[in-house]
């Protein structure tokens, strides 16, 4: 009996513990032509967007949502030049309304999006870094109101797309933030509990 390679662009996972860790490319396609490790993440995630001035935002991982979402309102549309512009504010940290962050990028486009209630809105995109885990790299982001959802950014599997491998078991593998880590969340006062 012969052992065949694997054809041309196969994902080959390897589990560690609890659930998929780690995650092999394997073909043509790859840079380097060899097997290529994805960097695990959680869940849910703590991320920047440096080129919005947002310097923390969590945001759920989504892999059954192709785009990627910003909480936006305020949102204003503008020419600088000739070029289509978006102006538009955001509260990066849930149950907050008093941090608030002004933000502009040139206008990409509008996409026609299906929310998770199946209702179709017609939202502004913008293209934007993003940083996690330490990789930096560009994504579409559309820009829609958010404030009733339980996170204030979605990260679309476009955006992890040959990146990332998300363990559904886990959360903030790239780390909490320093009020979280303490168990505190500063914008909410402590309970007391009986």
């Amino acid at each position: 009996m012969s052992f065949s390679p694997a054809p041309a662009h196969t994902i080959i996972p390897h589990r560690l513990g609890r659930g998929v860790d780690l995650l092999f490319f394997q073909g043509s396609g790859v840079p380097g032509s060899g097997a290529t490790k994805l960097t695990t993440i959680g869940w849910r995630e703590w991320l920047s967007l440096p080129e919005l001035h947002i310097d923390a935002v969590k945001a759920k991982v989504d892999s059954g949502a192709r785009s990627s979402a910003l909480h936006a309102f305020d949102i204003e549309l503008f020419r600088r030049g000739t070029k289509p512009m978006v102006r538009f504010k955001v509260h990066p940290l849930q149950r907050d309304t008093q941090l608030t962050v002004t933000s502009e990028a040139e206008l990409v486009g509008h996409r026609l999006v299906r929310n998770s209630g199946g209702y179709e809105t017609l939202r502004p995109v913008i293209l934007t870094a993003v940083e996690l885990l330490g990789q930096r790299w560009p994504i579409e982001l559309t820009l829609t109101g958010r404030d009733a959802m339980g996170f204030r950014m979605l990260l679309g599997r476009q955006a992890v797309r040959r990146r990332f491998l998300i363990d559904t078991c886990r959360s903030y593998l790239g780390g909490k933030r320093a009020d979280q880590a303490a168990g505190r969340r500063s914008n909410r006062p402590k309970r007391n509990r009986p």
